[in-house]
């Protein structure tokens, strides 16, 4: 598709999904904000710059855009998890493992909870439940209901926070005999000791389910209908809090899940991943008075931990305790892998003396990515973080959890490489 050809679209400044399409076959599908920017940002004239060979392939091969508005961004979040699962769209599953994603099942009980698993543990347990049928996951055994995968760990907490006051939901915390009196204080899960609490829970989840499938309209007409009938047994107190659910159906607030949206700043030279991906790695240097260094690199995708992605670097031009010689040394390692999807976000342990080591080596390579410095205090701990105040907001947990991660690895790797020698 050409980029001029964008303008003949009168693509609406909502949130929604999107469709790349050749002729009948969709290419990829992804949620915005704001269809009309995210889209546009795929016909910018540094396109080839800006974005990896999967996508520019993917803007080429299309010849048409087709969108759906959604009232929010959670429900376009929701919207995309299903149509990804309905569609398979090529260029959303290349060389992604979706099987490490989470997704949101509904257990099949009298008082059924709502759970966040892995999608491999659910290909796992349904695959160990039957034996002779090796098909992917698909609502069996003590599941009556699967949803996702969801491809950004901490947009889908996020949004699970913001359905839970909707829909009061019982989970694996508050199903616990301790929990469950804090939590229906809290009016995150319902009560069970009344004698139509099952018949009331059994609606609930008959709606969260619906709403999970995008049918938000019909979730308000049960809502309303629902509220007529209590309203005619005179049962006032619980039809003013099916209104009050309706009225926030009505107007979702789901602020908490933009700043968790990549934006087009944060793009870099040689993209390599989709646009629903955002990747952080995290490094560190290990030694002890400058014998057995080490350093790793430890990654967190999306809010999630991503072991399978860490890296081990014994360093090779330092003899002594120099950490930012040995930083540049590995950082040079790892990008001259091509290979290697690249991150979104650099995080380095220290101070400035790192950031523009890490900013000498990127320059070297070319690479346009953003870098944060976590400086710690006297015991180790965090104290501060340098870096774009915007990108800090949006992912703090997940750059002190990527930093924790680089330090617990390249501590362990050190203790290692230090107790072989030892033994040599």
């Amino acid at each position: 598709m050409k980029s001029q050809d964008i303008t003949k679209f009168n693509i609406p400044d909502k949130p929604g999904v999107y469709f790349f399409k050749k002729g009948k076959d969709t290419l990829y599908i992804g949620k915005a904000t704001s269809l009309r920017s995210r889209t546009r940002s795929y016909f910018a004239k540094d396109l080839i710059a800006t974005r990896g060979p999967t996508i520019v392939d993917m803007v080429f091969k299309s010849d048409f855009i087709e969108w759906k508005e959604t009232d929010s961004v959670l429900e376009a979040l929701l919207l995309e998890a299903e149509l990804i699962k309905k569609y398979h769209p090529y260029h959303n599953t290349q060389e992604k493992d979706d099987k490490s994603f989470n997704c949101v099942v509904i257990t099949r009980e009298d008082f059924p909870k709502v759970l966040v698993i892995r999608k491999r543990e659910l290909i796992n347990e349904i695959n160990d439940n039957n034996s002779t049928d090796k098909k992917p996951a698909s609502p069996a055994g003590r599941y009556q209901a699967i949803y996702g995968p969801f491809t950004n760990g901490m947009q889908l907490r996020e949004a699970l926070k913001i359905i839970r006051r909707i829909f009061p939901y019982i989970d694996a915390q508050s199903a616990k005999r301790d929990n469950a009196q804090f939590y229906q204080q809290l009016g995150l899960t319902p009560s069970t000791l009344s004698e139509d609490a099952q018949k009331v829970y059994q609606a609930t989840i008959r709606d969260l389910k619906l709403f999970f499938s995008g049918k938000k309209k019909e979730v308000i007409r049960n809502m309303k209908k629902e509220m007529k009938e209590v309203s005619k047994s005179y049962n006032f107190e619980y039809a003013a809090k099916i209104r009050n659910r309706i009225f926030a159906l009505e107007h979702i607030n789901d602020v908490s899940l933009l700043k968790e949206e990549p934006t087009a700043s944060l793009e870099k030279k040689y993209f390599t991943t989709t646009s629903a991906s955002f990747r952080i790695e995290a490094y560190d240097i290990a030694h002890m008075s400058g014998k057995n260094m080490v350093g790793v690199m430890t990654v967190i995708e999306n809010g999630e931990v991503a072991k399978q992605e860490y890296k081990k670097f014994i360093i090779r031009t330092q003899s002594s305790s120099n950490d930012t010689g040995a930083l540049e040394e590995v950082l040079s390692r790892r990008f001259r892998h091509t290979e290697w999807e690249l991150p979104n976000l650099i995080v380095v342990d220290g101070s400035t003396a790192q950031v523009n080591v890490a900013k000498r080596v990127l320059d070297r390579y070319q690479f346009k990515i953003p870098i944060v410095a976590v400086v710690k205090d006297d015991r180790h701990k965090a104290r501060a973080i340098m870096g774009d105040t915007t990108l800090i907001e949006a992912h703090q947990k997940s750059i002190l959890l990527a930093n924790s991660e680089a330090h617990r690895f390249g501590i362990a790797f050190h203790k290692l490489k230090r107790g072989k020698n030892f033994l040599q």
